[in-house]
């Protein structure tokens, strides 16, 4: 039987190309959406058009009760766990520091940073060597905004991918032991419907001219990396990034 990999946020964007791309390689997926059911669905398709198995499951990550209730569900579905993708993620309007209020703020580090840690709990409880399971692998998504900083425009998305690269590079060590590796992917600029999310859909083509490479990246590239880390060609790498930025 197949391995199975929840990919969270799996709906569009990185997720989408994500779990596509690891279909592609054998694995059956979980596609978790929150509003969005016809595009999860179509994502489905794609994985089963590949002869895998797929089940779209809708879950708000920010509250623990669901991210409960979606594991519960994929147990009954699939069984085990092997893979996990923690890729939801939300971004608002660009905006300074000075003008962000306490709501967006905390609901970007909720859904960024608390769902990360939510889904990585409830995957190690399942994935543990102590716990009867058979190890497995968690990959988070990052971002290159984690070094910039994003000032100007998303400083508090760019903090909350801080904290991902230290939930990484932490629950590497704790966990390496129990045969579960963790590691991140930070995309840079990539064509995603995430830059309209912000106020400026156009935003890659502004900003890419400052990159080495002089050009956006896709989601197929970032989806490249994700399949890399979770396949056994990553077996011994844990607590390790992998930019995917044009050399930004």
């Amino acid at each position: 039987m197949s391995k199975l990999v929840l990919v969270t946020g799996s709906s569009r964007g990185i997720g989408a190309a994500s779990a596509i791309r690891l279909a592609s390689a054998g694995y059956d997926v979980c596609v978790n959406y929150v509003r969005d059911v016809d595009a999860a669905n179509k994502v489905v398709e794609e994985i089963e058009s590949r002869g895998k198995r797929a089940l779209a499951i809708q879950a708000d990550l920010s509250q623990e009760e669901q991210v409960q209730a979606l594991f519960e569900q994929m147990d009954d579905h699939f069984g085990a766990v092997y893979g996990l993708v923690n890729n939801a993620g939300i971004l608002f309007k660009q905006m300074r520091v000075e003008e962000m209020s306490a709501e967006r703020i905390n609901a970007v580090l909720t859904t960024n940073v608390t769902a990360y840690f939510l889904c990585a709990r409830e995957a190690i409880k399942r994935m543990s060597l102590n716990r009867g399971g058979c190890g497995g692998v968690i990959v988070n998504m990052s971002s290159a905004a984690a070094k910039t900083g994003s000032a100007g425009e998303y400083v508090d998305y760019a903090a909350s991918k801080g904290a991902i690269d230290t939930m990484t590079i932490g629950l590497a060590k704790e966990v390496a032991a129990q045969g579960i590796r963790v590691n991140a992917v930070r995309p840079g600029f990539i064509y995603t419907d995430m830059h309209r999310d912000g106020g400026e859909p156009g935003r890659v083509d502004r900003l890419k001219g400052s990159l080495p490479m002089k050009r956006g990246g896709t989601v197929e590239e970032v989806a490249a990396a994700v399949a890399w880390l979770v396949s056994e060609e990553s077996s011994y790498t844990t607590g390790s990034f992998i930019d995917v930025s044009g050399g930004r």
